[in-house]
């Protein structure tokens, strides 16, 4: 027999969320290219709603630099990701959304860094931050933050897209292996992981939108992944990484003296344990 639909949580996330984003909807789509591409298109058309855009399998997903983040992956081992049993719901190896709403803060620096603290913190204390926009456990990515703006009018419109590693993910052309949400808690579920995460980050956005980055300043550090580690940025620049400031840049100190680094052109990686 075929796996059950997935139970997502779509009614008891809109009665939370509507509250604070009046007009808002959840949708859940069983295939598109990219929820991210997907909001951006309908803004384009005029269709500028608060909504939370669900994908239960996304084929060109885009990550930061240009990189491809796609939500499906090899069936993983039954010894690393809960399985499916008969008449059972589908297992996704991945949880994948973008949350599109009209925003229009007074500065958009931290926002990436904002979003990354709300999304750890609901999901579980021991996962970590890198600068700007990724989670980590164990220094391995776990999951991704892409946000994207558009001007439509006197209207800006953000979309917001997370991809979550929930099962086991294939390592092949990283240079290090993901990590994914089933080995810090068991028998992990996307739709579950949604639920935890939906309302959290509304009001982390929101939250935002009125108060800029500098609420969640010592919320970003508690868990940076990066701090008071060996850096060397993409330009081959090293330092050590010393937190966010207010306004979201990171403190690198170098050769030259403190930099802030506020660039989402750089990347910024720590040195191996033991590199001079």
């Amino acid at each position: 027999m075929a796996d059950a639909p997935i139970r997502w949580p779509a009614e008891a996330i809109w009665q939370a969320v509507y509250p604070l984003l009046p007009e808002f909807s959840v949708e859940i789509l069983p295939q598109v290219d990219s929820t991210n591409t997907e909001l951006m298109r309908r803004a384009r058309a005029g269709r500028l709603e608060p909504v939370l855009l669900v994908a239960e399998r996304q084929t060109a997903g885009r990550g930061r630099l240009g990189r491809s983040w796609e939500s499906e992956s090899p069936p993983a081992p039954a010894s690393s990701v809960a399985q499916a049993t008969h008449g059972a719901s589908a297992v996704l190896p991945a949880l994948t959304f973008s949350l599109g709403l009209p925003l229009a803060p007074t500065d958009w620096s931290g926002l990436s860094l904002a979003v990354g603290a709300a999304v750890a913190e609901a999901l579980h204390p021991d996962i970590g931050l890198k600068w700007p926009n990724d989670l980590w456990w164990q220094d391995r990515k776990l999951a991704g933050i892409l946000i994207e703006t558009a001007s439509f009018g006197e209207q800006r419109y953000a979309v917001i897209g997370v991809g979550i590693n929930v099962g086991a993910r294939p390592a092949d052309g990283l240079s290090t292996a993901p990590a994914w949400l089933g080995q810090l808690v068991p028998q992990a579920r996307a739709e579950d992981a949604l639920g935890q995460v939906a309302l959290p980050l509304v009001r982390a956005v929101k939250a935002f939108e009125s108060l800029g980055f500098e609420p969640f300043q010592a919320r970003f550090n508690a868990r940076d992944v990066l701090r008071d580690r060996a850096v060397t940025l993409s330009d081959g620049t090293a330092g050590t990484a010393h937190g966010a400031d207010e306004t979201g840049a990171l403190l690198v100190h170098t050769a030259r003296g403190m930099q802030r680094i506020t660039s989402a052109e750089i990347s910024v990686r720590p040195l191996a344990q033991g590199t001079p």
